[in-house]
């Protein structure tokens, strides 16, 4: 199969996406295009043809490609969409894997840089005085790569009902006592909530609690999907179905609003029964950008992501057990010589 790159219209260069331009430029002549030119030039971007059908390199559903720039082959596996050809580093982007039902009708393009990306990466590791030195180093910071993750977006109405028992407490004294009365009823509420874009990851691979921990983005920003935003970048297309998508987004949305209605009455409501009814739903599915790296330290992974639109990041930081006991026999020694002082004195 035919990997597709951008090329420069006035040189032939490979193009990659710029956040902070939010434009294509040129490396080498240093041009710059908008969508609206590349769409210009689509016989050099949006006409080149792929095959449907893949060579099969093992068991595993790796498939071959061969890079349009310096014609190495690039192994990928089925979820890749967009990938970097290990010899001369320019973008792959393999049009067939989003193709048909696979095709996002949205993307969120890169707004933070990977120089943003890497000085946030260094901001969560100062101060941290037991983290390892290796971790840190250089290499693991130059692998921070940029991600299109897929995402499904639900948005919906939903009708829920609460009911159960609501105490109200009162009370008053005398000159000799004081009355405490609780008074308990039956409590039910209902009401109609209206979601949007309720995210949910579309890729088993990726851990759903640290996407949802770099949440929220700003749909508001979402644009029509083009392949050239995808230049420069690693994109994967979903494996998670649109059905399985839809049951968690519906499970949350019945979740926030049982929640709402609940805290809406007695303070002390105990809820016994509750039911929610999907009046109308609409599921989209998207790409949105996101800055990742992962470390294996000790055998096991530590993750650090970034919102590739907002920069809100997450990380997981380790900590050197070399450093953890030095640490504490310098304090162990301070301590013993404060201790000598005092003594000695008293």
């Amino acid at each position: 199969m035919k990997a597709v790159d951008h090329k420069c219209p006035s040189c032939n260069a490979s193009l990659k996406y710029n956040p902070k331009e939010k434009n294509w430029k040129c490396e080498y002549c240093g041009s710059s295009f908008t969508l609206k030119d590349l769409k210009k030039n689509k016989e050099k971007f949006d006409r080149t043809k792929v095959e449907k059908e893949v060579e099969k390199v093992d068991t595993v559903h790796l498939d071959e490609y061969s890079c349009p720039n310096c014609g190495a082959k690039i192994v990928a596996d089925k979820n890749t969409s967009a990938t970097f050809c290990v010899y001369c580093k320019n973008t792959a982007i393999l049009k067939g894997r989003l193709a048909d039902e696979f095709a996002p009708s949205k993307v969120i393009p890169f707004t933070k840089t990977k120089e943003d990306a890497i000085s946030a990466f260094k901001k969560i590791g100062k101060g941290k005085f037991l983290m390892p030195k290796e971790f840190a180093s250089e290499k693991n910071i130059q692998e921070l790569t940029g991600i299109y993750i897929p995402f499904w977006l639900y948005t919906g109405k939903i009708k829920g009902r609460v009911s159960g028992k609501g105490n109200r407490v009162s009370s008053w004294s005398t000159s000799d006592y004081i009355y405490t009365k609780t008074d308990v009823y039956l409590v039910e509420r209902e009401g109609e909530f209206s979601f949007h874009n309720i995210p949910v990851d579309g890729s088993v691979r990726f851990n759903d609690a640290i996407m949802n921990s770099i949440e929220p983005f700003q749909y508001s920003e979402l644009l029509d999907f083009n392949f050239s935003y995808l230049s420069g970048f690693l994109a994967e297309k979903y494996d998670v179905e649109a059905k399985e998508a839809k049951k968690i987004s519906i499970d949350r949305a019945k979740q926030s609003c049982y929640s709402h209605l609940s805290n809406t009455t007695y303070s002390s409501f105990i809820p016994e029964e509750k039911t929610g009814e999907v009046l109308e739903e609409k599921i989209e599915y998207v790409l949105l950008p996101v800055w990742m790296v992962n470390i294996k330290y000790n055998e096991k992974l530590y993750t650090f992501a970034m919102n590739g639109q907002t920069g809100k990041m997450i990380g997981d930081i380790p900590y050197s057990k070399k450093k953890a006991v030095f640490f504490w026999i310098i304090l162990f020694a301070i301590c013993f010589l404060v201790l000598m002082v005092i003594s000695y004195f008293v």
